[in-house]
């Protein structure tokens, strides 16, 4: 994947858009500390604009492989285009780590990143959801706890545990890496 290509056509097309977004996944990860290998693109836009996303996607040569509720999955057959996923934030938190994410730079661009607090509940809950994905997750929310110890909100972080019944678990983290 190209991703200054990708950004290139769609932050111009979202900032017309009036589209609020903010990175999340591998991307938000690299602009927190933790270097992993990304091969797509993960945001989180608003539902209340996933029309116009889906419009911007398709005339921009994506094809739509799924959606729900909560998310979108864009492919593009164009060289260097691939895959972008939509996280649709409806909910208290998904519409808080929206209006929570802060400006970077990114290739000549900004766009917004979700803070690290923010990535880690993202990560909870993925592995809430999907227990295979456990062990790589919590390896994430471990790195992204030691990087960003000195500034990460702490209460915020428990809560993101508390929300899926994992609080022993984030005790144990702050042990394990004395925060």
């Amino acid at each position: 994947m190209d991703f200054e290509k990708v950004f290139k056509l769609l932050i111009p097309e979202f900032q017309k858009a009036k589209i609020d977004f903010a990175l999340v996944g591998g991307l938000a990860l690299h602009f927190s500390g933790v270097i992993r290998n990304t091969y797509d693109i993960d945001m989180m836009v608003l539902l209340a604009q996933a029309n116009e996303i889906d419009e911007i996607m398709k005339r921009t040569g994506f094809d739509l492989l799924h959606k729900t509720q909560n998310v979108a999955n864009y492919y593009s057959e164009n060289k260097g285009l691939g895959q972008i996923d939509f996280l649709f934030a409806h909910r208290k938190y998904g519409l808080e780590m929206l209006k929570r994410a802060e400006s970077v730079n990114i290739f000549s661009f900004k766009a917004k990143v979700l803070k690290s607090e923010d990535i880690i509940g993202l990560k909870v809950q993925s592995c809430a959801n999907d227990p295979l994905r456990y062990l790589k997750d919590m390896a994430d929310i471990e790195e992204l706890m030691v990087i960003n110890k000195n500034s990460l909100n702490l209460k915020l972080v428990q809560e993101y545990f508390k929300l899926f019944n994992r609080e022993e678990e984030f005790f144990s983290l702050l042990k394990k890496i004395q925060c």
